[in-house]
């Protein structure tokens, strides 16, 4: 049906529900790529000090062989208690700064989203028709794709840099080793940084997709916002039923101070406001009253009968219905009439001597 066709943009509140649950668009390439090439640069920078550590390992090895008169634990547990901190010593940073690198590109990613709700266990993860349904999906597509272009380039970029320094590289035999070390070293990170690159391209494809096929996912059919917007705001027969209770309360309360008015002032049948006037603690007459047709006729009726005076002034009455709210003072404009009303109606009821 058109209606459950995913045509609108994700709300704010879906799109907060979905960051909550850890929903949020990453691209693995850009972390891949920004690894690589970073655990690389740093290789390089640390690579004197890792080559220091990997020569003295081979001279206490060879010295230690050359020391040792018979074979035991003690002198085995030595020997591997060395390289284990030599390996340690060169491995750790490159797993610090990899580690970091991967946390940074993901936290810029996810705008640094802390969240438990994918760890939870949920029992559809065991479906197996949908783990099969995943397999063959267009994000699963997709990724083949990435991967099968990865290793293309890859080879084609192996193959242009090996047919290349293959000779050079035979040739190495007869030089000095740190020279032959350091040779190789440069032509590895060149070619790194050279693959680096291209993946690097197809990174920014892949983050750029991910965000479109986040954004895709997350729309929502018009019935979806509908439903959505009566969640937040309630639905509006309800808040109709709630608004007419609580305008028949108000008018209910209204009808019960109109016995407490000095004078209620009409026009025949149309418009009726109910005045009060406290010398003592009113600095103006106050609407406690008012309103139109049926409310007008019914605020007269109370009005008679709990003996409040009516009078008949059809421009006053609508000039105060207009311009007074309920609970209002009268405009300064209408003072002099309605001050003239109410000595009146005083002298009436014998309120003023």
């Amino acid at each position: 049906m058109a209606s459950d066709e995913k045509t609108e943009k994700a709300t704010p509140k879906k799109r907060r529900d979905q960051r909550k649950k850890g929903n949020v668009a990453t691209s693995k390439d850009v972390i891949s790529v920004a690894s690589l090439v970073g655990c690389f640069y740093c290789l390089q920078l640390l690579f004197p000090g890792i080559f220091r550590r990997l020569n003295e390992l081979m001279l206490f090895q060879v010295s230690s062989v050359a020391d040792i008169r018979e074979l035991s634990l003690s002198n085995l547990q030595l020997v591997g208690m060395k390289a284990v901190e030599t390996a340690a010593w060169c491995i750790f940073p490159l797993g610090v700064i990899s580690l970091a690198i991967g946390v940074l590109g993901t936290g810029i990613q996810t705008r640094f989203l802390f969240t438990k709700e994918p760890l939870k266990f949920k029992l559809s993860k065991l479906n197996p028709l949908k783990g099969i349904k995943n397999m063959f999906s267009t994000r699963q597509l997709m990724e083949l794709v990435k991967a099968l272009l990865k290793i293309i380039i890859l080879a084609v970029v192996l193959y242009g840099i090996l047919k290349d320094e293959l000779i050079v590289i035979a040739q190495m035999m007869d030089v000095n080793p740190i020279s032959a070390a350091t040779y190789v070293l440069k032509e590895i990170i060149s070619m790194i940084l050279r693959i680096g690159m291209i993946f690097a391209a197809i990174a920014g494809f892949d983050f750029f997709y991910q965000r479109w096929k986040y954004e895709k996912d997350l729309k929502m059919s018009k019935e979806e916002v509908k439903e959505e917007y009566k969640q937040m705001e309630g639905d509006p027969k309800v808040k109709g039923k709630i608004r007419s209770l609580q305008q028949n309360m108000a008018r209910s309360r209204m009808m019960q101070a109109v016995p407490d008015a000095d004078v209620i002032i009409r026009n025949p049948t149309h418009y009726a406001v109910a005045l009060r006037y406290d010398i003592d603690h009113d600095n103006a007459p106050v609407v406690i009253a008012k309103g139109q047709d049926y409310i007008a006729l019914k605020i007269v009726e109370i009005g008679e009968n709990s003996n409040v005076t009516v009078i008949e002034n059809k421009p006053l009455a609508r000039g105060i219905y207009a311009s007074t709210p309920l609970g209002g003072q009268i405009p300064a404009e209408y003072y002099g009439v309605v001050a003239e009303i109410l000595v009146e109606v005083f002298r009436m009821n014998k309120k003023l001597v």
